[in-house]
């Protein structure tokens, strides 16, 4: 008889309201694909975009969905061929598969093993669980996408959020000069981060107060807010400097400009390069508050303000 465990899942596309918490089977471990018990699960704005339905052109999905990308957790068992980790092993994991149905905001997930990471030993289950969606996605936009150099400047929007948090630190690691855009009182918060220089986006011209702190422009932008501070920082930006956006796919933008989007990917390569960074004490995740699973849809909500410092975290 399948195992049962709690969930919680929707079974068509809307609003929080749609999320309920019950029993549903422990999705059957495949050749190469490990078990794991979730210890803690992180929360995305995009968890509410796929379950609105905006991604089912991009993400097909299965009813019933359990949404959830982020997972820290214990390997509970192995399927055949999975080797790289033993019973027991506490790993992390971004768990976006091809197809949407079994997420994490559930007691047990399966994976393929290659998705896998140590989790860094000096963070809990709800730090680490915070990193993977964030880390990877400022990691692939920094690096991958923008190829960040030591010496470059690089503005960061949306700096206090889950991403802008990871990628104000990735950015300050590499010897980059880090510009944070946030609300005033969220200054603070992204300095202690290793942000050199802070720009609120309300009463002012983004892209001239950037001018004024570096008026040769800025190398990168990394977009993680859009809207009208992205159309006021291009001005800012140099002429042969790069725009990396996860939230503007280009179509509204000038075609001459150097641009590229990023919506992450699994890779658990980079997940080892950001648990040692974890360990070496040059990554912090800040966890501004923690729900039951009783509690998913109320979490879900609090992510759709928009308005969420650091991250929240799920606990089954």
């Amino acid at each position: 008889m399948a195992m049962k465990m709690r969930a919680a899942y929707y079974e068509a596309f809307g609003s929080a309201d749609q999320i309920k918490v019950g029993e549903l089977e422990v999705p059957e471990l495949k050749e190469g694909e490990v078990l794991v018990r979730i210890k803690a699960a992180a929360v995305n704005p995009v968890d509410s975009a796929v379950r609105e339905g905006h991604l089912k052109q991009f993400l097909p999905i299965n009813f019933p969905a359990i949404p959830g990308w982020d997972v820290a957790g214990v390997v509970e068992d192995r399927g055949f061929s999975a080797r790289r980790f033993a019973v027991g092993d506490e790993v992390y994991a971004y768990a976006r598969r091809p197809l949407v149905q079994h997420g994490t905001f559930a007691e047990y997930i399966a994976l393929p093993e290659s998705y896998l990471a140590r989790k860094p030993q000096n963070l809990s289950f709800e730090e680490t669980a915070g990193i993977p969606l964030v880390g990877l996605t400022a990691y692939q936009s920094l690096f991958d996408a923008g190829n960040l150099q030591a010496g470059q400047t690089v503005l960061i929007l949306g700096a206090s959020g889950g991403i802008g948090t990871l990628g104000i630190q990735l950015a300050k690691n590499c010897g980059a000069t880090v510009i944070g855009v946030a609300s005033q009182k969220n200054h603070a918060f992204m300095q202690e981060l290793g942000a050199h220089h802070t720009i609120d986006y309300n009463g002012q011209d983004v892209g001239e107060a950037v001018k004024a702190i570096a008026p040769d422009g800025v190398d990168l932008i990394f977009d993680a807010a859009s809207g009208e501070t992205l159309t006021q920082s291009l001005k800012a930006l140099k002429p042969d400097g790069k725009l990396v956006s996860i939230l503007n796919q280009g179509q509204d933008l000038d075609k001459n400009l150097n641009f590229q989007y990023v919506f992450v990917e699994p890779n658990s390569a980079e997940l080892d390069i950001l648990c040692e960074l974890a360990e070496a004490g040059k990554l912090k995740v800040h966890v501004s508050q923690t729900y039951p699973l009783d509690q998913a849809a109320e979490a879900m909500r609090q992510i759709e303000t928009h308005h969420t410092k650091g991250k929240i975290v799920i606990v089954p």
